[in-house]
């Protein structure tokens, strides 16, 4: 699905993104995970269009996307979402949904004036599928509710709900879980692997909640210093020596051994 090659980005002297090169296969839920500062919000941001690359080329289906803007990448059904969520506060939850579906009719003065019923249809349909989103989500009782009050766990959900309008191909997905209760957590977990098993979506998740990505990622990708370091399913990355010290610093690990070694 998605194929980054040599991929570098840039600010200044720093090498947020250093040479970075990895696979992300169709139908999968990749993890991507990394000590802070590794690059991996930066990898995402220039995959979704956000940043443009130093060099090195990113690839989607055999196609090259290399620094289209994210508008493009969204009607190839590449999106994103972030660690903090981005709603409009003042819309309920359901305008929030029904916001996202491109080239809607109404959005013309021409048919909102003289093409009433149609866009009235149209809007019916959206309002619709709007409402079946928030039902799979399990936030249907939210529909009413302001965007800017609900929950951050729901909000991350509401974003996840973005993606379900336009039935995207490929979703980043930011921190998931920063921020939220272990129960709201399982929920968008649920949905997560619901999205990908009934519905054929591939996801790359960026997390440092390691029991949620050994629960719902295979495989799982590292990430230190702008490079990927290692790959391979949880257990295997968390046993990498390599893994091991870009988390711990190679001082901390060998104090660690020393500890265990003599009881």
């Amino acid at each position: 699905m998605i194929r980054v090659e040599n991929l570098h980005r840039h600010f200044g002297g720093f090498r947020a993104v250093d040479g970075a090169s990895l696979e992300i296969r169709q139908g999968s839920i990749t993890g991507l995970i990394g000590p802070n500062g590794a690059g991996k919000t930066t990898l995402f941001n220039v995959i979704a269009g956000r940043l443009k690359p130093t060099s090195g080329r990113v690839f989607m289906g055999g196609e090259d996307i290399t620094g289209l803007p994210p508008h493009e990448l969204f009607h190839k059904g590449l999106l994103r979402t972030f660690q903090i969520a981005h709603e409009f506060g003042s819309m309920t939850v359901r305008e929030n949904l029904m916001m996202v579906p491109a080239a809607q009719s109404g959005e013309r003065l021409w048919n909102a004036l003289f093409r009433r019923s149609s866009v009235a249809g149209e809007e019916a349909a959206i309002r619709r599928k709007a409402d079946e989103v928030l039902e799979f989500l399990t936030i249907g009782h939210l529909a009413e509710q302001k965007a800017a009050m609900i929950s951050g766990g729901q909000k991350k959900l509401l974003e996840l709900g973005r993606t379900m309008m336009v039935d995207a191909k490929i979703v980043f997905l930011d921190e998931v879980g920063a921020g939220v209760n272990r129960t709201l957590l399982n929920t968008i977990g649920d949905a997560i692997l619901r999205l990908n098993r009934e519905r054929g979506y591939t996801f790359c998740v960026i997390e440092h909640d390691m029991d949620f990505i050994g629960r719902f990622c295979d495989p799982v990708i590292v990430m230190a210093e702008g490079k990927v370091l290692a790959e391979g399913t949880v257990d295997e990355v968390k046993s990498d020596e390599r893994v091991i010290e870009a988390y711990l610093g190679r001082g901390l690990k060998n104090k660690i051994k020393e500890e265990v070694a003599h009881g």
